[in-house]
């Protein structure tokens, strides 16, 4: 039980790291109250296909990430209560 207990923790750690690293590297979505007032046009090239830019690959990634983080830390809890 030691064993996966490192094992987790290490995970953990690892994710962790990885987390702080692409939600520093992510650009600011900046459309504000003027954005959600006046709209913006989602009928162009680049937001239909935002998902398969860089940005949208690290925010998928950082999503993934988020969710391994949580799942760990509720096991961390429960394997150390």
């Amino acid at each position: 039980m030691e064993i996966a207990k490192n094992i987790v923790v290490g995970a953990y750690l690892i994710i962790c790291l990885v987390l702080i690293i692409l939600v520093m590297k992510q650009s600011k979505e900046d459309s504000g109250a003027s954005g959600a007032i006046v709209g913006g046009s989602s009928n162009n090239f680049y937001e239909k296909n935002k998902g398969r830019t860089k940005e949208g690959r690290m925010k998928r990634a950082t999503i993934i990430l988020m969710i391994l983080f949580f799942v760990l830390s509720i096991t961390l809890g429960i394997i150390y209560v």
